[in-house]
């Protein structure tokens, strides 16, 4: 599994540039990038996953709301 990429594509995806959600893609790319297994960077990409979920979770709900 390249877990280097998928971090990078979820990354990419973000369409939320709030300070808050900035700071927490922040801290887990550091972690990710001083990660030392596999295991730890994949721990790290299934946050980022939730993380992204969340934005776009947000994003539709304002949709819905316009």
């Amino acid at each position: 599994m390249d877990t280097t990429n998928t971090l990078n594509a979820e990354m990419a995806s973000s369409t939320d540039s709030s300070p808050e959600v900035n700071e927490d893609v922040r801290r887990l790319h550091e972690r990710y990038q001083s990660a030392t297994t596999d295991e730890e960077r994949h721990e790290i990409v299934l946050e980022m996953g939730k993380l992204d979920g969340r934005r776009h979770d947000d994003i539709y709900a304002a949709l819905e709301n316009e």
